[in-house]
């Protein structure tokens, strides 16, 4: 197991194929779906060929791409985030920060834990100058986990591949967070 970083209740590590199963299981739920997908699951055919891509990013971008979340004390999968550069508008300097984890971990703070780590571990570690996460509008539970990790609303937008979900007309959001304006809030 490949350990990226650690928080007080969280292991991000590198995924590897024997994650198949977690990751299914994860897309499977229609309520961690619904703002992506409209609550429809993945199939399985497309993680399985998702998951080379996701191995991919730790060639490609050295200390960046998609981390499994496992909770500390017991190993269990909780789901992901990711720390990318930002592929639909590539700048330097620049991170996409995402994430996705099963319904039970929600409501406990993890998203913001590992969110504030990754952020603090790229200001200070990997040369980041600016953190965006982009969410649908009326995905309020993750526009408050990326405001408490300190990210504030930059603009709403419209994008055209959200027409079959439900809120998409109310736009996307997207938050940033620039190393200056940042404040080194504790992981």
């Amino acid at each position: 197991m490949s350990i990226f970083l650690e928080t007080n209740r969280l292991t991000l590590r590198r995924f590897t194929e024997g994650d198949e199963d977690n990751l299914v299981e994860l897309d499977s739920d229609p309520e961690v779906m619904r703002f992506l997908t409209g609550g429809r699951p993945t199939p399985r055919e497309e993680i399985r060929d998702r998951i080379p891509r996701l191995l991919d990013y730790y060639e490609r971008f050295e200390g960046f791409g998609f981390w499994v979340a496992q909770e500390k004390a017991t190993e269990r999968f909780l789901g992901w985030f990711h720390f990318r550069p930002n592929m639909s508008e590539p700048r330097d300097g620049e991170i996409e920060l995402g994430y996705r984890l099963r319904r039970s971990a929600w409501g406990k703070g993890y998203a913001t834990e590992g969110s504030r780590a990754l952020i603090r571990k790229g200001f200070t570690e990997l040369g980041v100058e600016r953190v965006v996460a982009e969410t649908m509008t009326v995905n309020l539970g993750s526009r408050r986990v990326m405001e408490k990790a300190g990210l504030t609303h930059v603009r709403t937008f419209q994008r055209d591949d959200l027409d079959a979900i439900e809120g998409f007309e109310h736009g996307v959001v997207e938050y940033a967070l620039t190393k200056a304006d940042w404040k080194g809030e504790p992981a």
